[in-house]
C-alpha cells in the first residue's frame, strides 16, 4: 500500500507547503533519521474519539507530535494533545509501538526525511469543545468511532486508528 500526501499549491491550506508522508512508496525517499513520536486516541464519556485535522494537508489524525530532548513520551503526548486540541487529558494506556522503517516524512521544509518511530496511548479527557492551535492544526473535534473510517486519514494514522479502537487486550508491537 502507498500513501504520499498531497502537497497544497499557493493559497491552499493558508498556503502552507505540506510535509509529504510515504508508506510503503517504492519512490519514497531514505530516511536520514529516526524520530520518536507520541499519538494519542483520546476518548471521551460517550466513547467518542479526538481527532485533529492537519492545516497543511487537510488530512485528520490522533493529536500527536515529537517527543522533545528531556521529556518523557507521557508528558509528550500530555503536552501535544494540549498544543494541538486545547484539552487537558490523562493517559490511560498503551495501544502499541509502531516502528516500520518503510513509513517515512519529509519535512515541509524539503529538508530532514524521518523514519516514523510511535508510540501510541489511549488517553481520556472529560468532555469539552476541542480548540485547534491555528497554526498546525485546522479543526479538532469530537467523532463517534463508527464516523471516522469515512474521514480523510492518512494510512499510518488509520492503522494506530484501528488498534486503538479494536479493544485488543495486548498492545500492538511492530
Amino acid at each position: 500500500m502507498t500513501d504520499v500526501s498531497i502537497t497544497p499549491g499557493p493559497g491552499r491550506h493558508g498556503g502552507r507547503v505540506a510535509r509529504r508522508v510515504h508508506f510503503h512508496d517504492p519512490d519514497a525517499p531514505v530516511a536520514t533519521v529516526v524520530a520518536p513520536s507520541v499519538f494519542v486516541a483520546v476518548r471521551e464519556v460517550q466513547g467518542r474519539l479526538l481527532l485533529v485535522r492537519r492545516a497543511d494537508s487537510g488530512a485528520w489524525e490522533l493529536p500527536g507530535g515529537r517527543v522533545d530532548v528531556g521529556e518523557s513520551a507521557v508528558e509528550a503526548a500530555v503536552r501535544e494533545t494540549a498544543e494541538e486540541a486545547g484539552l487537558q487529558v490523562r493517559i490511560t494506556g498503551f495501544v502499541g509501538l509502531f516502528t516500520d522503517p518503510a513509513h517515512v516524512v519529509r519535512a515541509a521544509s524539503g529538508g530532514q526525511v524521518r523514519q516514523q518511530f510511535v508510540v501510541c496511548f489511549h488517553g481520556w479527557s472529560e468532555w469539552r469543545r476541542p480548540r485547534p492551535d491555528g497554526r498546525e492544526i485546522a479543526e479538532a473535534a469530537w467523532f463517534d468511532p463508527s464516523d471516522v473510517t469515512a474521514l480523510r486519514l492518512e494510512s499510518g494514522a488509520r492503522r494506530w486508528i484501528h488498534h486503538a479502537l479494536a479493544g485488543a487486550s495486548e498492545p500492538h508491537l511492530e
